[in-house]
């Protein structure tokens, strides 16, 4: 194994070396090397069943690899690692926001709460989180009531405000219409830059990557085809469907991937 200074250790939130995940005698996702920054937007690009939603279950330490390490934060993540501990760090939002039959101030106190967390310390959290979310006159509206913009802000305040230092986002404005996908993701790019998240970005969408992404990871029925900054990328796409993706998002003619 590679020694690693600790100067460049500490400039990376997640490593994955020699990653394999199995499933019924066949590998779905096989990475020898990959790394999150701190403060990066990571984007993982691919077709459906490229292995996009298990590397971010794995990364995000909701799915054990088969065989490989991974180290989060400098530390070895092994069978006996209080994963828990570890998954307090990060936060996922999903395509659908999966908000619950309560209030949108109640589904964004949820997981303070569910920490431990009581009185004005919850009050204040959300509000902020709220506020600079631009949703705070909704704090009071039940969450089926929402608009698919509005649910997916109310999603991202629910993993905000927990103080993640790792945002996985599967996916997050895919069901939006484009005014809505548009606000969301300008709103998105300043508060990782406020906060100095490190973020996980699945998109199809490839203007999301370019906007978003300061790395693209491209994967390719399971296997890791290339990790490069965006503008590489979109200059020399790896795969048929990347230059796809890359024609749709300049607005250029392009062969079907």
């Amino acid at each position: 194994m590679a020694t690693v200074s600790p100067e460049a250790a500490e400039q990376v939130m997640i490593q994955v070396r020699n990653l394999r995940v199995d499933r019924g005698g066949r590998t779905i996702l096989a990475v020898p090397e990959l790394s999150l920054r701190r403060g990066e937007v990571l984007a993982l690009v691919g077709a459906n069943g490229a292995g996009k939603s298990t590397l971010v279950r794995t990364l995000a330490l909701l799915e054990p690899p088969t065989a490989g390490e991974i180290v989060f934060a400098g530390e070895p993540v092994t069978p006996k690692t209080d994963l828990l501990r570890l998954r307090r760090r990060v936060a996922v939002v999903f395509q659908d926001p999966l908000l619950l039959d309560m209030s949108v101030f109640d589904n964004v106190a949820l997981g303070l709460r569910l920490r431990g967390m009581r009185g004005p310390a919850v009050r204040q959290r959300v509000e902020e989180w709220l506020e600079r979310l631009g949703i705070a006159h909704l704090a009071r509206q039940h969450a089926r009531t929402l608009s698919g913009g509005e649910a997916q802000r109310v999603s991202l305040a629910r993993a905000l405000v927990l103080g993640p230092e790792v945002l996985f986002l599967d996916e997050p404005t895919a069901n939006l219409d484009l005014l809505s996908r548009t606000a969301l993701l300008d709103l998105l790019s300043r508060l990782l830059r406020e906060e100095g998240i490190s973020a996980v970005l699945v998109s199809h969408d490839f203007r999301e990557v370019l906007q978003l992404a300061d790395r693209v990871a491209v994967l390719d029925g399971g296997r890791l085809v290339v990790v490069a900054s965006a503008r590489e990328i979109a200059a020399h796409p790896p795969t048929p469907l990347v230059q796809a993706l890359v024609a749709a998002a300049l607005g250029e003619p392009h062969p079907r991937a």
